[in-house]
């Protein structure tokens, strides 16, 4: 850890030379690359962010972002756009991961039951004995269903905890009524209100949904690596989060049509007013600067240590699960 440090500290104080990114290539894996949360990456790519700072990107898109962890753990991808949850569970398995910026200070998720059960599932208990569709098993949709449940006095296990996606197969497992609810972030549930298929029971896209439901701030949508990555690579790492931290200035008074403009087709799902929607219901989750506070890091261990026994056994040092050393030079 204290290699690590003197490596960052040293490339921040040398940020004004702007060191070359010691890896040009860099492969990013992401759990839903259409989901909202994850936009910032997206318009990074798509507005030439990355290319600005020298990088070139290969991103692989996984069906939920325990898959985009087992890539970068298996060693085929070098960072994760992902659920800062993961830096704190992996931790209490004496893994160490390290979020380098925050792109959401919400979790921007919702559960919704099925419309045509709404009068069987009227509060999050009733969902005892249902088939909950997720994005994917350890996923950051996982970690707030079994969140929900253990607030109602239920175990996970309560439930049948079904992998769908967080894309056009999330709506297909409504439609076909393969699930009895379903939690994802938008532009999924929206898409799913707005057609009248489901009803949302809990939600956390907005600061008041995220305060009556997760307490407060919780920092969700992160760029998250090894610590490894970052001691070898520091510069690649400033340059990563400058691109990033960019896209959320870009973004900041911008309409959610102007957004929409710099986004490829595919990302509307074929119903672009939705999707409009979608991202209008999702615009104060994004963090303004990329900063991680640590209270809503804090808050984060605390609903972790809710569900996840693990953690909360483990003794889990956040100041080592998160930095704003290289956000911090970004904003100069």
């Amino acid at each position: 850890m204290k290699l690590l440090s003197l490596v960052i500290i040293f490339s921040l104080l040398s940020g004004c030379s702007s060191p070359e990114a010691e890896k040009e290539r860099v492969v990013v894996a992401v759990g839903g690359k259409t989901a909202i949360l994850y936009l910032p990456l997206t318009l990074a790519e798509q507005n030439g962010f990355f290319k600005t700072e020298g990088l070139s990107l290969e991103i692989h898109d996984f069906p939920g972002g325990a898959k985009a962890l087992q890539a970068m753990v298996s060693g085929s991808a070098d960072v994760v756009m992902g659920a800062y949850d993961h830096t704190i569970q992996m931790q209490a398995q004496k893994k160490s991961l390290t979020a380098i910026v925050l792109v959401t200070r919400y979790p921007g998720l919702a559960l919704g039951v099925r419309s045509d059960l709404a009068e069987r599932i009227k509060q999050i208990s009733d969902l005892k004995g249902m088939k909950v569709g997720i994005s994917a098993p350890g996923s950051s949709t996982h970690f707030f269903l079994n969140f929900l449940l253990s607030k109602q006095g239920l175990k996970p296990d309560d439930v049948s905890a079904i992998g769908v996606g967080s894309s056009v197969s999330a709506v297909a497992a409504v439609e076909q009524k393969q699930v009895d609810a379903l939690v994802n972030p938008d532009p999924m549930i929206t898409m799913l209100d707005g057609r009248g298929l489901i009803k949302v029971l809990a939600d956390s896209r907005t600061e008041k949904e995220s305060r009556e439901t997760v307490g407060g701030e919780y920092p969700f949508a992160t760029l998250y690596t090894t610590q490894e990555f970052i001691a070898r690579h520091p510069a690649t790492a400033q340059r990563l989060v400058n691109a990033i931290v960019k896209a959320l200035r870009w973004m900041q008074g911008k309409s959610a049509e102007e957004i929409a403009q710099a986004l490829p087709e595919e990302y509307f799902a074929g119903n672009k007013e939705l999707y409009l929607k979608g991202l209008t219901n999702s615009r104060e989750t994004f963090s303004p600067d990329g900063r991680f506070h640590e209270a809503a890091a804090q808050n984060a261990l605390a609903v972790l240590k809710l569900f996840d026994e693990k953690v909360a056994q483990a003794n889990i040092d956040l100041s080592t699960t998160y930095t704003n050393r290289f956000v911090e030079q970004a904003l100069k």
